[in-house]
């Protein structure tokens, strides 16, 4: 997404409310058959673009006039699916790239990864696992205008006219990269990259293997991507466990990443955080224990000392209320966590190749217990993680339940 500022839309889902089965289909370069009307929720609020990827399946979700200019432009290459978006009355589609073209050039392009033997996906064995700064062969396209790269469906290719009528009529969300031509990396850009992708793997690996321990790892359920905002490696994840019990585990992935303006091993800001519950989590990527989640990661990403204090110790603070319970708000609007406290069903620390991190629990509190808890200091934290304990794990967050004080 090429606009900062603007909305994110989440996976689309039937009338139902439920999530489509394949959000992936309509990236996969051919028609697709779609019986009910869809429709997109807005994951983060934002300026309303007209060109934007939703979801997991990064689905391009395009304003009515921009369709319009695909189809008249490529009316054999696309096609267009009306759907709802919430709380807007214009008109918006699904746009689909009915062609895939084989046409990477391998040799041009940046980078090209495929599968291996150890990645464990026989079924992708030989195929591209990543392609970076891609060049296609011009010569093998055709006359096809709009198209997905076969064996890498992510990109979305359009020809030029395309790309003019695009932006002589301001249509916002889009950013373009070309694919024709030469390479523009140069030998040091590819090391470099090359470096990066290294730490990238070395990293990931040994984290997700880390998550594995604590429950199922919901592969489906890797909340969108945000790049930049300060964080070690410019890129903002998290993940989700399934927990015995029916409980789920929302997880920073990420904190600690190396500092990629580095460019050498480590493991950033040292810590990762970990908000747990056993209540109901309709939509992982909207609820209220995700976006707990995000708040207190921007104020650790913002502020150096505060992450000192969540590193070593405990803290307490207050993160904005927004789309949160107003079982869990404050009179000022705002809802109040402790960070750090022990989970015997959790681990404190886990072991990187560059180093200790440490795992750093979230509990959401009802604001008599904030109040509580500021009144008196260290002493009334030590006696609320006592009661806490009292009544079962003491570490799980919930929306729904009776202060302990």
């Amino acid at each position: 997404m090429g606009d900062q500022g603007g909305w994110y839309l989440s996976a689309p889902r039937n009338p139902q409310g439920r999530e489509v089965d394949d959000p992936w289909q309509f990236t996969d370069g051919c028609p697709v058959r779609v019986e009910e009307r869809l429709r997109f929720p807005i994951y983060h609020p934002g300026r309303p673009l007209e060109f934007s990827l939703a979801g997991v399946g990064a689905t391009p979700v395009v304003h009515h006039r921009v369709a319009n200019i695909f189809t008249e432009l490529a009316p054999d290459d696309v096609q267009v699916i009306p759907v709802d978006v919430d709380g807007q009355s214009e008109p918006y589609c699904i746009l689909v790239a009915t062609r895939s073209i084989r046409c990477i050039d391998e040799e041009q392009s940046a980078e090209v990864q495929y599968f291996q033997p150890e990645d464990a996906q026989p079924e992708k064995l030989g195929t591209y696992r990543a392609v970076s700064g891609m060049r296609i062969d011009p010569t093998k396209v055709g006359d096809a205008k709009v198209f997905r790269t076969w064996g890498w469906s992510i990109a979305l290719i359009v020809s030029e006219d395309i790309k003019d009528a695009l932006e002589r009529a301001g249509v916002t969300g889009v950013k373009f990269e070309e694919v024709t031509g030469p390479s523009a990396v140069t030998p040091e850009e590819r090391e470099r990259s090359l470096k990066l992708r290294a730490l990238y793997e070395r990293t990931e690996t040994a984290r997700e293997a880390f998550w594995r321990t604590l429950g199922t790892l919901d592969e489906e359920a890797i909340i969108p991507i945000v790049v930049g905002g300060g964080w070690p490696a410019r890129r903002q994840v998290w993940r989700v466990i399934r927990r015995p019990e029916g409980r789920t585990l929302f997880v920073t992935d990420g904190l600690s990443d190396f500092y990629v303006a580095r460019e050498e091993p480590s493991v950033g800001f040292g810590l990762e955080l970990a908000l747990e519950t056993d209540e109901p989590v309709a939509d992982v990527a909207t609820c209220w224990q995700q976006l707990v989640l995000e708040h207190i990661g921007n104020e650790l990403v913002e502020h150096e000392g505060v992450r000192e204090k969540v590193r070593t110790g405990f803290l307490s603070m207050e993160v904005d209320g927004q789309r949160m319970p107003e079982t869990l708000l404050t009179k000022n609007g705002r809802v109040g966590v402790l960070l750090g406290m022990e989970a015997p069903s959790l681990p404190s620390h886990f072991t990187m190749p560059d180093g200790e991190v440490r795992l750093v629990t979230v509990k959401v509190l009802m604001p008599a217990e904030l109040a509580y808890l500021l009144e008196h200091g260290k002493h009334g934290r030590e006696e609320l993680m006592r009661r806490f304990n009292e009544h079962g794990p003491g570490h799980l967050s919930r929306a729904w339940r009776q202060p302990v004080v």
